[in-house]
């Protein structure tokens, strides 16, 4: 295989203590990453980098991981912007929401979703990210459900069964017959399709009880849990995550003590997954960041790309909202747009530079990563490799 020597990197992050500066990110500064295949085979300074069969100069500028977006819907068909016209314009607005979606997703061809998840992936590969998660959830029939796993499979080994977004309109009346559809034919359907189980466990979508029933029949499947939590209210989802050892609790924006000391305590476990996105584009409540990280909880950030609430496919953009409005520090952003994803996906080969890691890159046009909070919406991301290949 052919080995590539990035050197001349001015600032670089491994996310390994060990390799740099015994800071959380490792850094090292005039540094240099031979890349063999689809792996990391050397880090280190400049000088010292051993030789390789082609060179890349980096120019003095920041190389960082590839950024891991553990948590984002990118199989559906549709638009809703005049629902958001009308949110951020502060008019009442009575269209179907998610409904609305699943109505668009469901009348769209495969070719069509295809099509639309690999613009979306496209899109944010050209921002630095090189590892995705996504979910079903715009179905609601086995057979819906079934083909957006079958889709997004063949693009991302993170796929997540989210058959229990909201209860399906054809079960309106019928909520409990749709929690049985969902733990029974629909489950078999798409088990073989992805890697994890989810569900919205909040008022107006799926109470305690039947999070519980639907995650522990995932898990009998094969799959491995993890809960749309704490988004829009105080309720039980934290809990639950964390006691059914749930790969990650995703939104937390609404957490009792309680809720922020369980998920400290299951910080090996269960990572809180913040995606402030959805508050921007919702004008909602911020999740406090600071208080999860003092209390010793594992924090993620994702993008929670979606249709509905939070129509961005943008790292760079959540890593500037978490800094400015949840109380991040630069650093502690960026690492939980990278190590954090990726310990929210149980994945240790990404989310860092180091020998044996997966050969995910992006280099910025800035002399450090802070600038990724320092010059929001700025396109700072100006090469990409992902699975050690020039994607961008």
């Amino acid at each position: 295989m052919t080995t590539t020597l990035v050197t001349n990197i001015g600032s670089l992050v491994t996310n390994d203590p060990a390799l740099g500066d015994g800071s959380r990110l490792g850094l090292i500064e005039n540094a240099a990453v031979v890349i063999d295949g689809d792996r990391i085979a050397w880090v280190g300074p400049a000088d010292k980098a051993p030789a390789a069969d082609a060179a890349y100069d980096a120019q003095g500028r920041a190389l960082i991981p590839g950024f891991v977006d553990s948590h984002s819907h990118l199989v559906f068909a549709g638009d809703r912007t005049q629902e958001f016209n009308a949110r951020m314009s502060g008019r009442a607005y009575s269209a179907g929401g998610i409904r609305t979606t699943v109505a668009a997703t469901r009348a769209a061809s495969d070719a069509e979703l295809e099509a639309n998840l690999v613009r979306h992936l496209d899109e944010a590969r050209r921002q630095g990210t090189t590892t995705f998660e996504t979910k079903s959830g715009y179905g609601l029939t086995v057979a819906d459900e079934a083909r957006a796993l079958r889709i997004a499979a063949a693009h991302t080994d993170e796929v997540t069964y989210l058959g229990a977004h909201i209860v399906s309109p054809d079960y309106a009346e019928d909520p409990a017959g749709y929690v049985d559809l969902v733990t029974g034919e629909m489950l078999a359907a798409c088990a073989p399709y992805a890697r994890w189980v989810d569900v919205f466990c909040e008022k107006g979508a799926f109470d305690g009880d039947q999070a519980r029933a639907i995650l522990t029949a995932g898990a009998a499947a094969g799959l491995i849990p993890r809960v749309h939590a704490n988004q829009l209210s105080h309720g039980p989802g934290v809990q639950l995550a964390v006691e059914l050892e749930a790969a990650s609790a995703d939104h937390c924006t609404h957490l009792t003590d309680a809720d922020v000391d369980a998920l400290a305590q299951a910080a090996d476990t269960t990572v809180a997954t913040l995606l402030p996105g959805a508050e921007f584009s919702t004008r909602a409540q911020w999740p406090d960041a600071r208080r999860l990280i003092d209390a010793g909880a594992t924090v993620a950030l994702s993008t929670d790309c979606n249709p509905g609430s939070s129509y961005t496919s943008s790292m760079p953009f959540c890593i500037a909202l978490a800094v400015r409005d949840m109380r991040m520090t630069p650093d502690e952003a960026l690492w939980s747009a990278t190590a954090g994803g990726a310990r929210a996906l149980r994945r240790g080969d990404i989310g860092v530079l180091t020998p044996g890691a997966r050969a995910d890159l992006a280099l910025l046009d800035a002399p450090s990563h802070v600038h990724l909070a320092y010059r929001p919406g700025v396109p700072l991301v100006s090469a990409v490799w992902q699975k050690g290949v020039r994607a961008y």
